[in-house]
């Protein structure tokens, strides 16, 4: 079976930069499941995989529009202390959940602390970066109906 729309794909997956570091690996662990067509991965690695099949290997760069996206400078904010009351120690390369101005949720990063004033940055870690990836189709299989129903893969490998 090819890889198509609504399918559910079993892969071992290396990523690296363009400087060549690893960046993340399934291979140390159990392969990523994700169902095709769903979203669940970036847009130029689940353009890759369409047609692939299980034994397949491949290699694939993905520019940042394709990835994680292009960095965006006007993610980037300084926000008053006050705006963390509740949180006793406040450190960079810590994680929130905010809301934009639209009312969507995103994750931000502190990146400096400077008396009063705290850096944030709305952009993925991977955001403006160009993503290698090294492939290997471990399965494919046709998803099921609650797997469509909700988005994502169930079952071993996947939540329920």
């Amino acid at each position: 079976m090819n890889i198509a729309a609504n399918s559910v794909v079993v892969f071992h997956y290396t990523l690296t930069n363009k400087a060549g570091e690893v960046l993340d690996t399934s291979r140390e662990g159990e392969p990523l499941p994700y169902l095709h067509g769903a979203n669940n991965i970036v847009p130029g690695l689940e353009e890759a995989m369409a047609g692939k099949a299980a034994g397949d290997t491949f290699k694939v760069n993905v520019p940042p529009h394709m990835g994680y996206g292009e960095y965006m400078e006007e993610m980037v904010q300084q926000v008053p202390r006050e705006m963390f009351s509740g949180i006793d120690t406040l450190e960079v390369g810590m994680q929130f959940h905010a809301e934009g101005q639209s009312g969507q949720q995103h994750v931000v990063t502190v990146t400096a602390i400077d008396g009063e004033q705290i850096t944030v940055d709305g952009n993925h870690d991977l955001a403006g970066e160009e993503l290698n990836f090294d492939v290997e189709v471990m399965e494919v299989r046709e998803a099921t109906a609650d797997e469509l129903a909700h988005g994502h893969v169930h079952g071993a490998g996947g939540d329920e």
